[in-house]
């Protein structure tokens, strides 16, 4: 099957969204960095420049103000100086910053206010105080364009730092991205390799991540496919071999019929008619059986003691024997009333075939802690232990003398139903000879047993849960 064409693939995605994540987070960490630097430089400057102000104690004159001027902000990036009717009287320039160099600050200096300010001259920026003296002011100023500088050094190794940490994550991630997708990739050339004449191929799995996970189920899933394959091939053949038998006898009596004698044509029609009729039931009993295996059941509670007794009214119509209810359990299932009734009524119709007429047969049904037991005990030739696992698939009937006539799909139907109530189907021997089949359901949520009987009984035999093979 043909793709689509695509631009960038899931890998490149991935990698693609986690670097973007991973950017817009080094992005705004960096920006909260430099703004927190930037303002704790600033609080720096502000600091040392009130505590300038604090040494200058009062209004010096100006004598006290070169002697402040002298002692005071001595660093390179820091400068103060005395003025007097906008002339320099003295100045910090030889020890620290020389603030007279700068022409545009000493020009615009001269008319500030008392206070601390920012000002920008000819080359940097300054962060300022004005103090006033006795027939002067003095001016302390420190360059807040080379403090913030080192603020800068800060930020440009960040961001150099940031760009190796995005190539790391990509290099690293670009790795695990095609580790943690091939299995994917795997997921995706078995699909493509799987037609329905090889189901065989699986998904290797290895970890125990979602991913793994994912292929342990896709696993399942073919086989689950890969059995309703061969359920559905198993049933085309067995289907085919039934069909095959009464259209070999319908077309063998037509090529050898004498179409001028009647009675010769009589026969063969009543011949052809019959094997129709075979073919008609066999047709809908193979509809029944994939209606009742495509599920759709219509679930609800289903009294066991109601149940019971409308099969065992039903039952009675079946003539050759003698019918009775021998047990009634008490409690509810939850399930088909409909199916179970059908699958009940199934196994009594099967038993009444199996069963040499005017011999009895029971049914009866339980309810314990454990769920609850539908069975149907007649008194026939039995089931050889050997064939008991088998009775139940399509088209399969037991050896010897359990031989007559119907389409082989009666038994498959039951335990299509059972299974479809999370049931199982299950035969045992009837002391004195003679079979008995049972239906297993759990009983409905929420809901206990009315009573707690003893296990059901074949006579002396328990019918053990433990017999559904």
């Amino acid at each position: 099957m043909s793709r689509p064409p695509r631009l960038f693939s899931a890998r490149a995605r991935i990698l693609g969204a986690v670097l973007a994540v991973a950017c817009v987070g080094l992005i705004v960490v960096g920006a909260a960095t430099f703004w927190s630097q930037r303002n704790h430089v600033l609080s720096n400057i502000d600091a040392q420049l009130r505590a300038f102000a604090a040494a200058v104690d009062g209004t010096p004159s100006i004598d006290e103000a070169r002697a402040i001027v002298s002692r005071t902000l001595g660093g390179p990036m820091e400068g103060a100086l005395v003025l007097s009717g906008g002339e320099i009287v003295a100045s910090s320039g030889a020890s620290g910053l020389d603030l007279t160099s700068d022409a545009e600050f000493m020009r615009r200096i001269v008319n500030a206010p008392p206070g601390i300010g920012d000002m920008r001259g000819d080359a940097e920026a300054y962060r300022y105080i004005v103090v006033p003296a006795e027939g002067a002011v003095i001016v302390a100023a420190v360059s807040s364009s080379a403090r913030g500088e080192l603020v800068a050094v800060g930020v440009g190794t960040y961001a150099i730092a940031a760009v190796i940490t995005l190539v790391a994550i990509g290099i690293v991630g670009w790795f695990v991205t095609g580790r943690l997708l091939r299995p994917l990739r795997r997921l995706r050339e078995t699909a493509d390799s799987i037609t329905l004449a090889d189901l065989g191929a699986r998904i290797t799995t290895e970890g125990s991540d979602e991913i793994s996970d994912l292929g342990r189920t896709v696993n399942s899933m073919l086989d689950r496919l890969e059995g309703s394959v061969d359920v559905q091939r198993q049933l085309l053949d067995d289907v085919r071999h039934e069909l095959k038998t009464p259209i070999t006898i319908v077309r063998g009596h037509l090529e050898v019929m004498d179409t001028g004698d009647p009675a010769d044509v009589a026969n063969t029609r009543d011949i052809g008619i019959s094997e129709l009729d075979r073919m008609t039931r066999l047709v809908d009993d193979i509809d029944m059986l994939a209606s009742v295996e495509g599920g759709g059941f219509a679930m609800g509670v289903v009294d066991v003691e109601a149940l019971t007794a409308r099969v065992g009214e039903l039952v009675t119509v079946i003539p050759g024997h003698r019918w009775s209810v021998e047990q009634r359990g008490r409690g509810r299932v939850e399930g088909d009333y409909d199916r179970l009734l059908q699958a009940w009524l199934q196994l009594a119709d099967n038993a009444s075939k199996y069963t040499p007429e005017g011999s009895p047969v029971e049914i009866g049904s339980t309810v314990d802690e454990y769920g609850a037991v539908l069975w149907v005990r007649d008194h026939g030739p039995g089931i050889p232990p050997a064939s008991r696992h088998r009775i139940f698939r399509r088209f399969d009937r037991a050896l010897g003398k359990r031989t007559v006539g119907g389409s082989g799909l009666g038994l498959a139907i039951v335990d299509a139903i059972a299974k479809g109530h999370a049931g199982h189907c299950a035969v045992v021997d009837t002391p004195g000879g003679g079979a008995t089949f049972a239906i297993h359901l759990p009983l409905a949520r929420a809901t206990a047993p009315a009573d707690l009987p003893a296990p059901v009984r074949a006579g002396d035999v328990v019918l053990q849960r433990e017999a559904a093979g």
